[in-house]
């Protein structure tokens, strides 16, 4: 009965297919005779929508890209095995080779991110330096005695804060660069830790700038009953460099979650070493406190100890979730083998 229809259609669109062949027989005759013009119109024709196309779809490609790089597992390499290979193995030194060129590429972009944001700075640098001058009763209180000094000032402030702006692509670029050897939880929790290298270092600059300039200040100005004559070369190195390496020095409990996470650290070896830990942290906060008083070097000491403490916590938190993914990687190991 199926064989019968199947017939009956083919007998009824017999003469509907007839006529459509005669008609577009010149039309393929005309094709076949000129076919690389007619692609090369359609080519044309069709060039906007590819490219719409191709547009619109770019985004969800390098998305779908991305997110497996995210889930792909590295390549198992013993650190033993890698140094042995590295002085057996030619193709393994130039792997190590190739490493390098890749590190210095991206410490390359790293550097043009700096300068593209040192250029964006120009825009509000005067700004800043009315900013950072508040301290002092503004702008006005300092006297420049060279010629050059308000331009060296005008570029320090541009470069410190095109750092600060550099700072999040700076912290991609290494995790780019790391990435390819981190399991795919540890990718993420890196990724996850760019945008929180900004927040922590402009916590340490804000720092700076609230709580301890406006106590080291007044003794600076007033010690020994001598007068000061504020420069803004002196205040401004002064002042920026401060925030900067305070700014970076907020930085480690970042650091210590991630190679916690990763398995570099262990929140043993840190609750043992923190008494060694807060004597590097004092003779550290001496040599970046302006002042020689304990008091200054006291709110310097104060922030940095309370967050060594607060990075053996996180080195808790990050070495508790590492074991227990790799345990369950194990168990699924496991019940893959005997499945």
């Amino acid at each position: 009965m199926r064989n019968f229809f199947l017939r009956l259609g083919q007998i009824i669109a017999y003469p509907f297919r007839f006529i459509f062949n005669i008609i577009a027989f010149p039309f393929r005759a005309i094709y076949r005779r000129f076919s690389t013009f007619f692609n090369r119109i359609w080519r044309v024709i069709s060039y906007p929508f590819r490219l719409i196309y191709k547009v619109v779809a770019f985004p969800f490609q390098k998305i779908r890209q991305f997110n497996q790089f995210l889930n792909t597992e590295p390549e198992e390499h013993p650190l033993g095995d890698v140094f042995l290979d590295l002085t057996q193995n030619a193709d393994t030194r130039q792997m190590m080779w190739d490493q390098v060129e890749a590190l210095r590429m991206h410490l390359l972009r790293a550097v043009v991110s700096v300068i593209l944001m040192v250029g964006i700075s120009f825009l509000f640098t005067q700004r800043v330096i009315e900013f950072l001058s508040l301290p002092i009763g503004g702008i006005k209180a300092l006297t420049a005695i060279e010629v050059t000094e308000s331009i060296s000032v005008f570029m320090r402030v541009a470069l410190f804060s095109g750092i600060a702006l550099a700072i999040p692509y700076i912290a991609f670029e290494m995790w780019w660069f790391a990435a390819p050897g981190l399991r795919p939880r540890e990718r993420k929790m890196g990724l996850a830790g760019i945008p929180l290298a900004s927040i922590f270092f402009l916590s340490g600059a804000a720092f700076t700038f609230f709580l301890m300039l406006p106590a080291a200040l007044p003794f600076l100005q007033s010690f020994m009953g001598i007068a000061t004559q504020l420069r803004p070369e002196s205040y401004f190195s002064f002042v920026l460099g401060l925030m900067f390496w305070i700014g970076i020095s907020f930085e480690y409990p970042l650091v210590i979650y991630i190679l916690s996470a990763i398995g570099f650290i262990q929140p043993k070896i840190l609750i043992e070493q923190w008494r060694l830990a807060v004597v590097i942290i004092a003779i550290i906060a001496a040599a970046v406190t302006p002042t020689i008083d304990p008091v200054n070097q006291g709110l310097v000491m104060a922030p940095m100890i309370l967050l060594y403490f607060v990075s053996i916590g996180l080195s808790q938190i990050a070495t508790a979730a590492r074991k227990r993914n790799m345990a369950e990687e194990q168990k699924k190991a496991e019940e893959a083998e005997t499945g």
